[in-house]
């Protein structure tokens, strides 16, 4: 049995918040310029550079890539063979975010009750996702996530019968909907299957996956392909101005389900598409 201090838990947890809120993922920022080539619209193109230099004076000054410094989203893979001592584990990782977001100023967007809406003035609780799985190792990854593009996801429980054309309809009405307002170029994460809340974590995870590594499964795969190529063609653009680039990548997770089932869950991610990762 491996012990590891939850303190080094924290510690980690500050540092990938931080990390995150400073510095666009190295996949999001090759599939923005890889868009500014490929991009005809003058217009659009001008967006898209001027959200690449946003991303520099983000990573040189030390200011968020957006002022939606995110509610803090942890994916946490615990190995079996782990115990952790000196504290619990999902209260050091909302020590972590409290820290990060004293030591750097990062705007605090959680209220303590839906109704209140009090802010509990440090962005905690955190969102935690743990999973246990073999090992003796510890996998966290956080992603800080704004309330724009979380605004625009959306969850159907289709019909079995609605089948394949029934996700590409529902996906593309999402997007359609959501139109300017997450902050296109997007990224669409999408869960298929398990039940109600199943596909919505699903859809979530998804989003952690590198942008052009395709799921595994060749159907899947090709399903993404399929439905970055029709989001594209619905030219909603660069933060709405039109043109060829409104989704950056699509990333589907899948899950055995009920025989009278279909979960679909569309999470909606901006083009600050941040997250961090790091194995203790």
């Amino acid at each position: 049995m491996r012990k590891i201090k939850a303190k080094k838990i924290e510690q980690a947890v500050e540092r990938l918040y931080i990390k995150a809120n400073y510095n666009l993922p190295k996949d999001v920022e090759q599939a923005l310029k890889k868009s500014v080539k490929n991009e005809t619209s003058k217009t659009a193109k001008n967006v898209l550079n001027i959200l690449l230099e946003n991303s520099e004076i983000s990573k040189k000054e030390l200011i968020p890539i957006c002022q939606d410094t995110g509610l803090a989203i942890v994916f946490a893979e615990i190995g079996q063979d782990v115990c952790i001592v000196g504290g619990g584990f999902k209260e050091a990782i909302n020590r972590g975010v409290k820290n990060a977001v004293k030591q750097t100023f990062l705007r605090t967007s959680v209220v303590g009750d839906p109704f209140d809406r009090i802010n509990t003035k440090n962005n905690t609780p955190a969102i935690i996702h743990t999973d246990i799985v073999p090992g003796d190792k510890i996998k966290i990854s956080v992603m800080a996530k704004g309330a724009g593009s979380e605004n625009m996801s959306a969850l159907k429980m289709l019909k079995p019968s609605d089948g394949i054309d029934g996700v590409i309809d529902f996906v593309l009405d999402t997007v359609k909907n959501a139109g300017p307002n997450p902050c296109p170029p997007i990224v669409v994460g999408i869960g298929i299957g398990g039940n109600f809340e199943k596909s919505a974590y699903l859809a979530k995870r998804s989003l952690l996956r590198r942008l052009g590594k395709n799921n595994p499964q060749k159907s899947i795969a090709q399903l993404e392909k399929l439905l970055l190529s029709k989001i594209n063609k619905l030219k909603i653009g660069p933060s709405g101005f039109g043109g060829k680039t409104t989704c950056l990548g699509v990333n589907i997770e899948t899950l055995p389900c009920h025989i009278a089932s279909l979960p679909v869950a569309v999470n909606i991610e901006c083009h600050a598409h941040r997250h961090a990762k790091v194995e203790i």
